[in-house]
């Protein structure tokens, strides 16, 4: 694999040439080739184009063509809709329960949510997807992503590229916004081509080729917010449905979206879903300008083990076989760090004879439930036992028409005689809500991520494990092993043997409630005990006096340390109910402190004195702003390195805002689609010119004339840090914002700038 250092040109979608090589490249082409005429040429460039309504090719202003959400975030998304003056759904909106599926936690409010989710359906027209029916995005891609479209969803894995759809996952907010009437704005986005060349090895799957591919661009950040355009000889060596379990780990680099040249295969994809005429064939004009490329040549892929705690922590297994001790030493020391003393974690101990023991396996979801690589685990453990010792194995078709399909060829039952356990669609296992191996374990999984706590550990507890992702080929090799970690090439001639795939979509018909275009408004929405409304947030203050609240120095924050996964996504409905978790795996006290700061706010709003902060503005008096009581909000705020990675869900800023946060401070946001939920549930998206030396937790910072200062000159914020002593003056900044979303901030959150206007 190789990443060029700068740009490159890449003629009729087969030649390609360092961008040093322009002279090459004009030489081949026979004309002139520039940069700006070049990124035309790119796939990314006509579809963007054609969904942007702006009339401005740099500042995008997109209407997608549907959009999706799955039972972890469609309730609040409606919630903020219809506190909006949302009266139906304007375009395809897909509701799945493939997330809170299991109704054991939080009594009935699991199921309350679908319910909910169905009366929405019918009232505001959409399509709602019952509980073990289909996970989101296999049902997108069956049902819904043609070549040429857009789709945006709640879920951060929303992608469809190798469909041909430009997909992108964001918080909530973005959506309310489609549904609205209202663009997801941006500016146009570097665009990164992914050459492939040669063809997968019968025993390399999908989620090798990507592990591969994260481990070598998400630490240097070299596909961050920018889209992957897949092209070259070697996309049509896979079958599509290879390569959309290719292009849902795309998420995992930090890249905004992905999308695929088509072939004929995708047609065929496009015809056995009935779909055909949503097919057509895309690829990269005579000239096309990338801003960045990776070349790779899929032969030279091995099968590949990403160890805690994230995808990019990534080894061919050979490597980690031929170096078991060292670099199992090295994952307990980052294990360390996640536990901070509250929980032990080993690895080392799980070495027998050499090898690595494993006691739990996962198959499954988005990424590993589809159709082929099922097949292909099924191929393997055909007439095989996994034996009676404390590997076990589960596995979860990703919608119930492949589930029919493998049922039907007796794959199912293949797997089943060697012992594993066929289940239902159910996305849980990877972030934490099923299948939680026993503490201390080591869990290998066919799913999208392997962050700290998303197999459903506690720390603060005692509680422990981790897991490592793999691919399902090497996953039952590792199984029919009796869970001794095993490449699947040592299992080579087992492979690329898959039937034909046939799509029966019966149980959709059966099951689905398609309202799009029919809305019943008379129909009545069902609210469970624990779904809520959101609470009334007030605009922005002219000044604003904000108590750090947290301090995280970590190098990256996850959405999960943000907000827990898990268990806790039962109360997602309840927005305050949700917030008693907010950052309770990271700082457990953090909660209590942004409490007391929201009840010093709610008695300033009543108008009571507060002699606790007397001193505190008596420090400031001198200072710009003129501050008093009445004209100076008073809130939270976190600190952290870069936050955001992982998960779009909007509650980890949502968290915040509703007890009592005003804004974050960085050094840089992981995600865009973090700072957009920030930013949409109207805090303050700030950065820190230096370091975090200047305050600790419980130091106050104040932020004269916040307002005028988001009208002002964004690169210069001027900041005070209240000290005993005096005020520490501290550089903020915040990147651009777009006219809408400074009115968003100044409104206080997006639902009080809709109803404004």
């Amino acid at each position: 694999m190789e990443l060029y250092k700068n740009g490159a040109y890449l003629l009729n979608g087969r030649d390609l040439f360092p961008e040093e090589n322009q002279a090459a490249a004009q030489a081949r082409a026979g004309q002139p080739v520039d940069r700006e005429a070049g990124r035309q040429g790119t796939i990314a460039w006509s579809i963007l184009q054609s969904h942007n309504t702006s009339g401005d090719p740099q500042k995008l202003k997109i209407r997608y063509d549907a959009l999706t959400s799955h039972d972890l975030t469609y309730v609040g998304i409606i919630q903020t809709a219809r506190a909006s003056g949302m009266d139906h759904f304007p375009m395809p909106y897909v509701l799945t329960c493939c997330h809170n599926s299991l109704c054991a936690v939080g009594g009935t409010i699991n199921e309350d949510d679908h319910i909910f989710g169905l009366t929405a359906a019918k009232k505001y027209g959409g399509i709602f997807v019952p509980p073990h029916v289909a996970v989101i995005h296999q049902y997108m891609r069956e049902m819904h992503a043609g070549c040429g479209k857009m789709i945006l969803g709640s879920d951060s894995h929303t992608r469809y590229g190798a469909l041909g759809t430009m997909a992108v996952g964001e918080g909530g907010g973005e959506l309310d916004k489609q549904i609205l009437g209202d663009t997801w704005d941006t500016d146009y986005p570097e665009v990164v081509a992914v050459y492939l060349t040669g063809r997968p090895q019968p025993w390399v799957g999908p989620q090798d080729i990507a592990l591969a591919l994260c481990r070598a661009v998400f630490q240097n950040g070299y596909v961050k917010n920018k889209v992957m355009e897949f092209v070259g000889p070697g996309v049509s060596s896979m079958t599509t449905d290879y390569r959309n379990a290719v292009d849902v780990m795309t998420t995992e680099t930090t890249c905004l979206s992905s999308i695929w040249r088509t072939d004929e295969d995708t047609r065929a994809f496009l015809k056995e879903h009935g779909r055909e005429e949503d097919y057509r064939e895309l690829n990269p004009g005579a000239v096309a300008y990338y801003d960045g490329c990776i070349t790779l040549d899929l032969s030279t892929v091995k099968p590949m083990i990403a160890l805690p705690f994230h995808p990019s922590n990534a080894y061919t297994i050979d490597e980690l076989n031929a170096n078991l001790e060292d670099i199992l030493r090295e994952t307990e020391k980052k294990a360390a760090e996640v536990a901070r003393g509250r929980a032990p974690y080993t690895l080392t101990d799980k070495i027998r004879d050499g090898k690595l023991q494993v006691q739990h396996g996962v198959i499954g979801g988005c990424s590993g439930g589809n159709y082929s690589n099922v097949a292909e685990a099924a191929a393997l453990l055909r007439g095989r036992s996994m034996g009676s010792g404390e590997f076990a194995l589960n596995v979860y078709p990703s919608s119930l028409p492949v589930y029919m399909d493998l049922m039907k060829k007796g794959m199912l039952g293949d797997l089943m005689a060697a012992g594993a356990v066929v289940k239902t669609a159910f996305c849980g296992p990877c972030f934490g809500a099923g299948d939680t191996p026993g503490n201390n374990g080591l869990s290998i999984r066919h799913n999208t991520r392997n962050f700290p706590n998303r197999e459903g550990s506690k720390p603060g507890q005692g509680q422990m494990a981790a897991v490592a992702l793999m691919d399902a080929r090497s996953i039952a090799a590792t199984a029919a092993n009796n869970g001794i970690l095993t490449s699947a090439e040592e299992f080579a001639d087992v492979f690329g043997k898959v039937p034909a795939y046939h799509f029966d979509d019966s149980a959709y018909k059966a099951r689905v409630c398609n309202g799009f275009g029919k809305p019943e408004p008379e129909e009545k929405l069902f609210y469970g005990p624990n779904i809520k409304d959101w609470p009334e947030m007030p605009a922005l203050g002219d000044n604003v006096l904000l108590q750090v609240c947290s301090k995280i120095l970590d190098p990256v924050t996850t959405t999960d340390e943000l907000i827990p996964s898990g268990e806790t996504s039962s109360y997602r409905s309840n927005p305050l109910g949700l917030a008693e978790f907010t950052l309770s795996r990271r700082d457990p006290e953090y909660v209590g402190r942004t409490k007391a700061v929201k009840e010093l706010e709610l008695a300033r709003e009543a108008g009571k004195d507060l002699p606790e902060l007397a001193e505190v503005l008596e420090r400031i008096r001198e200072l710009p702003g003129d501050a008093t009581l009445a004209n100076t909000e008073i809130g939270s705020l976190v600190y952290a390195t870069r936050p955001g990675d992982g998960s779009a869900r909007e509650q980890a800023a949502s968290c915040q805002r509703v007890i009592g946060g005003l804004a974050n401070i960085t050094q840089d946001y992981a995600t865009k689609r973090y700072r957009s939920n920030v930013i949409n549930w109207g805090m303050l998206p700030l950065h820190l010119k230096g370091e975090p030396t200047a305050f600790e937790v419980g130091d106050w910072i104040y932020l004269p004339e916040i307002r005028k200062a988001l009208e002002g000159d964004l690169d210069n914020i001027r900041g005070y840090v209240v000290k005993k002593e005096g005020p520490v003056a501290i550089d903020l900044y915040c990147k651009p914002l777009t006219r809408e979303e400074k009115e968003i901030i100044l409104d206080g959150c997006l639902i009080n700038y809709n109803r404004k206007k």
